[in-house]
């Protein structure tokens, strides 16, 4: 399915019209066979293992490396400190490659 709205998160439920990743596999197995969606929504904690902090870097990894432009996004986590880490390093991205 290739969907335009994609859920990262481990344990709360998919909002509906999302497709959803449970972890950093996850997405870096959807993104080359789905393409990259619209937008993401991303939690911060994602269990044992990397961190949606991760996922981030790894998106921005991708755009930079197929000239992909990077997704929308919100961050719904609860994490604080993880929730302005994603979204400082999203925005810094943007700024620098607008």
């Amino acid at each position: 399915m290739n969907s335009k709205n994609l859920y990262l998160d481990d344990l709360r439920p998919t909002p509906e019209g999302f497709e959803r990743v449970y972890n950093f596999e996850e997405l870096v197995a959807f993104i080359p066979q789905n393409g990259m969606p619209d937008f993401i929504s991303f939690d911060h904690d994602l269990g044992l293992g990397k961190t949606s902090f991760d996922c981030a870097k790894y998106l921005v990894e991708y755009c930079l490396d197929n000239q992909a432009t990077l997704p929308e996004f919100t961050v719904h986590s609860q994490n604080p400190v993880g929730k302005e880490n994603i979204e400082k390093l999203l925005a810094n991205f943007i700024k620098a490659h607008p």
